[in-house]
């Protein structure tokens, strides 16, 4: 997978920036957060380095105006991957650097993200869904799992055309009505306040019921989807981790939340048997060489499943991850 080289905000969304190509995170004498970063490589084995990035040493402020507007501009800029299905009814069509999911249902199609702008919208998720043999027109609700542009920029051009409905918590609603954290001119304008959610609310679309989890931390209000999909004949859980990276500098509370959060959804993804784990950043789960891999000559099984125990074991790099953080920036 080729190595991403473009820096996102600067250091300090540095780690958003994962790919399979990174190398892992180590340990150096004196730091705080050795032994967590230890257990994070531990867990992660061979198949989990990307998410390793996370222990690299976060930077304690935010990115700058000018640093969002130039990592922006070279992740947008980067040639977007082909669409592909990840499942019976999941779809991918998504950006190289951002990711949405199109989740098919008897009654019409749930999005999971809308990507950086309306362009984007229209070229990666309409024109994505049309090759895929989806129909745009049936998109019935967007969720849209936190309040970065990224995430949300291509909304308003897809109600304007669908009128979907739009999900997200009352947390980073709120947000979208006051500071927002990161703000970029190639970012669409922020949705109008929609339906708000709470942790275990689920939205259900004909045969499909997708509960949306609380996952703070990336953002106050950061929601992980929770449903099932299906391949070959065979049901299995899915998780899209709602918000993965510490770009937000030293805020101890928040690295709390994250911490909690993936130690609850551990206990979850064991209570669900939730086997597949996705992002909504495709370097974190290798999404696209994954397709590729699915659409081989001679192709076997499904790249995605990952099991139960490596489903945890994700989590666990991102707690570890989160915690090397914590001790570095003192708490």
């Amino acid at each position: 997978m080729k190595s991403m080289t473009l820096s996102l905000m600067a250091a300090a969304m540095a780690t958003l920036l994962a790919s399979c190509s990174n190398p892992p995170a180590r340990q150096t004498a004196g730091d705080a957060g050795a032994a967590h970063v230890a257990a994070a490589n531990q867990a992660a084995g061979a198949d989990l380095q990307a998410l390793t990035v996370l222990c690299k040493p976060a930077p304690a402020t935010r990115a700058s105006h000018d640093e969002v507007e130039k990592g922006v501009a070279g992740q947008i800029a980067r040639p977007a991957p082909a669409p592909g299905k990840a499942f019976d009814n999941l779809y991918f069509v998504g950006a190289a650097w951002v990711s949405a999911w199109a989740l098919k249902t008897s009654d019409g199609i749930i999005l999971i993200d809308a990507l950086n702008n309306a362009q984007e919208a229209s070229t990666l998720i309409e024109g994505g869904m049309k090759k895929l043999g989806l129909n745009p027109a049936d998109i019935k609700y967007i969720v849209v799992t936190h309040a970065h542009g990224d995430h949300y920029g291509g909304v308003n051009h897809l109600v304007e055309r669908y009128r979907p409905r739009v999900v997200m918590s009352e947390a980073d609603w709120a947000m979208t009505e006051g500071k927002l954290e990161f703000e970029s001119s190639q970012w669409g304008p922020v949705p109008k306040r929609d339906i708000v959610v709470k942790d275990g609310d689920a939205i259900t679309l004909g045969d499909t019921r997708v509960t949306l989890y609380a996952t703070p931390g990336h953002t106050a209000g950061t929601i992980s989807p929770v449903f099932d999909v299906t391949t070959g004949g065979q049901k299995h859980r899915a998780m899209i981790w709602g918000g993965t990276a510490f770009n937000f500098g030293r805020d101890i509370p928040r690295l709390d939340s994250y911490i909690g959060a993936t130690s609850r959804m551990m206990q979850l993804a064991g209570e669900q048997n939730i086997d597949v784990m996705l992002s909504n950043h495709a370097g974190y789960d290798g999404t696209v060489p994954k397709l590729a891999q699915m659409s081989a000559p001679g192709a076997r099984g499904n790249p995605f499943v990952l099991g139960t125990p490596t489903v945890r074991r994700s989590l666990t790099v991102m707690n570890e991850c989160a915690q090397a953080t914590r001790d570095r920036f003192g708490s």
